[in-house]
């Protein structure tokens, strides 16, 4: 069992947070939130389900602040991811869930949960001046974000909180030592990786994903640069089509050449690694992954490693988006407390502190660009423009469907074969087929 956090933060952890607060630079809680009615539900009491890591840590550690704010009382149970969305799933399911407030990873769980209706409306709320305060808009989310808050009818059943943009990690060192011009395109970056390839002396030109299922995040990045959509407008299957198929030759090509030998076996940790050992030229995922390429105690390429928005693909310049959100559930009887809790996870205040501490992206445009939050940002500027450029060109790395977990299973199975020697458009066809029937029953549940 993972570990659960229960109850209100301890007296370490709140003068913790106070401290981390006062060097933030960020206004205080009342001035910052004062247009808003927030003692309405002063004295009640709101159970708030998170998911353990730096987002809901950062939530649960800091609910003291909001009970200040509100009066009202918070008991968080943080749970590790995978344990969190079984147990979450499994009480709404029931109709009768102990929690009011849910944190959930849209990637997964966005169309399940619209599905089912497990979650309030909250689009009167945010036009109600005296619980919204005025800074809050949809239009401040990132186009991402509001495709994963919203439903198809346009309710927006959410609010994104946090969001993880594929960018382009590349060592600088490397790239002057071979006289090697930053990539623009996607050509221009295979190109780079074979010229930075050099086996004696153990360097690569390119890491990244490479076991089955995960590597369905770094090949969303290359069928989005290509063109690529999962579905069409009817629902439809299209990963079999010319654009993914260019996208796997591409993949197929950049790992068996100028990846690491044992790619095949890699996650975002093992790229990772190889990464800050300076073993690798470039490597594309996550921008979340960036504190500890920047830790002298964990990487050798401090200080050597350049952040950038994705290279432009062949038909479409695109920053694969995943991401969490948070709301209220359709079962609880305290949907305007817990709609003041969500505003407050995703305030300036509380987006400020997650970026600035590297934690996490926010997913309003407000915070991003906000120059008393910029100054307070630890990571390089490069780091930072590539955030903000990358939530311009943002789209969803994955479909939005119920059964995602078998569709990286079943096409995260097809890519990896490509690295063996399989070929792309066998491969994608069988994923195609193998997973079509599934997709369908998942959709006529």
């Amino acid at each position: 069992m993972g570990e659960i956090s229960r109850g209100g933060p301890s007296r370490r952890s709140l003068l913790a947070s106070g401290a981390a607060a006062a060097g933030l630079g960020l206004m205080g809680a009342r001035p910052a939130f004062a247009a808003v009615d927030w003692k309405k539900h002063a004295g009640t009491t709101l159970e708030v389900n998170l998911i353990k890591g730096p987002r809901g840590d950062l939530l649960h550690r800091s609910a003291a602040e909001f009970t200040a704010l509100t009066g009202i009382k918070v008991s968080s149970e943080v749970i590790p991811e995978q344990q969190q969305r079984q147990k979450i799933v499994i009480e709404l399911t029931s109709g009768r869930p102990s929690f009011d407030v849910v944190h959930l990873s849209y990637h997964v769980q966005k169309r399940q949960f619209d599905k089912a209706g497990w979650l309030a409306d909250l689009s009167g709320f945010m036009k109600d001046p005296n619980l919204t305060e005025p800074s809050l808009k949809e239009a401040d989310f990132s186009s991402a974000g509001l495709q994963y808050a919203k439903t198809p009818n346009g309710e927006m059943r959410s609010l994104p909180l946090s969001v993880d943009y594929f960018i382009l990690y590349w060592n600088k060192e490397l790239f002057q030592k071979k006289n090697v011009a930053y990539p623009e395109t996607f050509d221009d970056m295979m190109r780079a990786a074979e010229t930075l390839t050099d086996p004696k002396a153990g360097t690569y030109g390119f890491v990244g994903r490479g076991l089955r299922n995960a590597n369905m995040a770094l090949w969303g990045a290359f069928f989005l640069a290509y063109g690529g959509r999962f579905l069409d407008d009817k629902g439809n299957l299209l990963i079999d089509g010319p654009e993914a198929v260019e996208a796997t030759k591409l993949y197929q090509r950049l790992l068996t050449k100028t990846a690491p030998p044992g790619v095949v076996g890699f996650n975002w940790m093992e790229s990772m690694a190889a990464f800050t050992q300076g073993r690798a030229a470039m490597w594309l995922d996550g921008v979340g992954w960036a504190p500890p390429l920047e830790d002298p105690n964990a990487s050798r390429v401090v200080g050597k490693v350049g952040y950038a928005v994705v290279p432009k693909g062949p038909k479409d310049h695109a920053s694969a988006t995943y991401g969490d959100g948070i709301g209220v559930a359709s079962a609880s009887t305290k949907k305007e407390a817990g709609y003041l809790y969500c505003q407050w996870a995703v305030s300036k205040l509380m987006g400020g502190r997650l970026l600035q501490a590297g934690g996490g992206v926010p997913f309003r445009d407000s915070i991003l660009s906000d120059a008393e939050v910029q100054q307070g940002v630890k990571m390089p500027r490069e780091w930072l423009d590539s955030v903000i450029g990358s939530a311009k060109i943002s789209k969803l790395g994955l479909p939005v469907v119920v059964p995602v977990a078998e569709f990286r299973d079943i096409v995260g199975s097809a890519v990896t074969a490509t690295l063996s020697g399989a070929d792309p458009a066998a491969e994608l066809k069988k994923a195609a087929e193998q997973y079509r029937p599934i997709l369908e029953r998942s959709e006529k549940a």
